[in-house]
C-alpha cells in the first residue's frame, strides 16, 4: 500500500512550510528532515494512515511542542524515522535501542505510601491517571463512525458488570445529554469538552460526540473517560494527600477493565496511545497543592524540574496558577514501571513540603 500522489505532494508541502517558518521550534520540525520525507512519504499502514496524518496537526500548528501524532499502533513501527528521535527528545534520552521495563503498577509497595499531608495544610487533592487504547482499533483519526459505537457499547457492557460497591456508578453518554446531566458534569470539572486546535487539525474529532462519554463510580473518586483523545483515560482521584489509596482504586479499576478488554502494547515502547508525549506507563500521578513561599522564589521551577516533576496551573496545560496553587506532576512517563512514575512525584512533593515549611 503507498500513498497518493496528493498526499505524498501534502508531505512535502508540510516539511517545506515548516523549514519556512522561523519562529518554529517543534520537535516536528526538528527531526522531520528531507531524507526522513523521502524515505517515509509513500508508506501507508495497514490501517490506511500516512506520514500526513502523523505531522498535520504540527504542520497547521506552528506554535506547537511536538506536532506529531500517531494514526494507528503500527505507524509507530513504520514511522520509527520520525517517532524514534522525537521520543528520545521528549522522554529524556529513551532511545531507539532502549526497551519499556514490563507493567509493575505498584500492588506490593502501596504501604510505602503513606498520607503526604495527614493535617491537610498543602494538598488540596491527589490525582493518578493512565491512558489506555483497545487492541485491534486504530486511534482517533482512523477510526469511523462505526468504530466509536462499537468502542462505546463495549465500555458500557464493561460498566454494567461493575459490582464493586467502591466502583461501581453510572456511565454518561455525551450524545443525546440533558442541561442538567451537563451542568452536572461540568460543576465537578469531570466533562470534557472537544479537542482543541491541535487535536481538531490531527482529525481527532471527527464524529463528535458520537461515542464520548463518561463513567463515574458514586463517591466521584473513579472516572473513565471513553474517546476523549485516547480510547480509554482511566482516573482515580480524592481530596487530601493520601497517594497509597487513590493508586490502589486506580489498580483495582484498571485490572476490572483489562479482564474484559485486551490493550494495545509495544513490545519496546509499552502501552500505546495516540500521544507520544504519553508512552509507556502512560501514567501522570499529580497533586493540587498550595506552596505559596517556595513558589514565589526564582528557582522554583528549577528545584521541581530537578527532581523531574511538572508544574502546571491548576486548570491543566497552559493556565496560570490561582494564590500559589498548583498542580504538579511527575514527567517521566517511559523507561521506568508505573509505581516508579507514582513515586517520581510521591518523593518530589514530599520534598517541596518540607521545602515549604522550612521557608521563612
Amino acid at each position: 500500500m503507498t500513498a497518493s500522489p496528493e498526499v505524498q505532494k501534502a508531505i512535502e508541502d508540510v516539511f517545506t512550510k515548516l523549514q519556512g517558518a522561523s519562529d518554529c521550534t517543534s520537535l516536528l520540525k526538528k527531526h522531520l528532515t528531507k531524507d526522513v520525507v523521502a524515505k517515509n512519504k509513500s508508506k501507508k499502514t495497514r490501517l490506511g494512515a500516512t506520514l500526513l496524518d502523523v505531522i498535520q496537526s504540527g504542520g497547521e500548528n506552528l506554535d506547537s511542542g511536538v506536532g506529531i501524532y500517531a494514526p494507528d499502533a503500527e505507524s509507530y513501527t513504520l514511522f520509527s524515522d520520525l517517532f524514534n528521535p522525537v521520543i528520545e527528545e521528549y522522554h529524556n534520552g529513551f532511545k531507539a535501542t532502549d526497551t519499556q521495563p514490563g507493567m509493575d503498577l505498584g500492588e506490593k509497595n502501596i504501604g510505602e505510601l503513606a498520607d503526604l499531608d495527614p493535617e491537610g495544610k498543602f494538598i488540596v487533592s491527589t490525582r493518578i491517571r493512565c491512558g489506555r487504547s483497545l487492541q485491534g482499533y486504530p486511534f482517533n483519526p482512523c477510526l469511523s463512525e462505526t468504530n466509536y459505537k462499537m468502542m462505546e457499547n463495549r465500555m458500557k457492557e464493561i460498566f454494567n458488570t461493575i459490582t464493586d460497591p467502591e466502583l461501581k456508578g453510572t456511565y454518561y453518554p455525551l450524545t443525546g445529554m440533558n442541561d442538567e446531566t451537563k451542568n452536572k458534569l461540568i460543576a465537578d470539572h469531570f466533562l470534557f469538552k472537544e479537542g482543541d486546535r491541535f487535536l481538531k487539525a490531527a482529525n481527532a474529532n471527527r464524529y463528535w460526540p458520537t461515542g464520548r462519554g463518561i463513567f463515574h463510580n458514586e463517591k466521584k473518586t473513579f472516572l473513565v473517560w471513553v474517546n476523549e483523545e485516547d480510547h480509554l483515560r482511566i482516573i482515580s482521584m480524592q481530596n487530601g494527600g493520601n497517594v497509597g489509596e487513590v493508586l490502589k482504586r486506580l489498580i483495582t479499576g484498571l485490572n476490572l477493565v483489562a479482564a474484559k478488554a485486551p490493550f494495545a502494547r509495544h513490545p519496546r515502547l509499552g502501552w500505546l496511545t495516540f500521544c507520544p508525549t504519553n508512552l509507556g506507563t502512560t501514567v501522570r500521578a499529580s497533586v493540587h497543592i498550595k506552596l505559596p513561599k517556595i513558589s514565589a522564589k526564582d528557582d522554583f521551577k528549577k528545584i521541581c524540574s530537578d527532581m523531574k516533576l511538572q508544574i502546571r496551573g491548576i486548570h491543566g496545560e497552559h493556565s496560570e496558577s490561582k494564590e500559589g496553587i498548583y498542580d504538579i506532576s511527575n514527567k517521566q512517563r517511559l523507561g521506568l514501571t508505573e509505581y516508579q512514575a507514582v513515586r517520581q512525584m510521591y518523593d518530589g512533593v514530599k520534598k517541596l513540603i518540607e521545602l515549604e515549611k522550612a521557608a521563612s
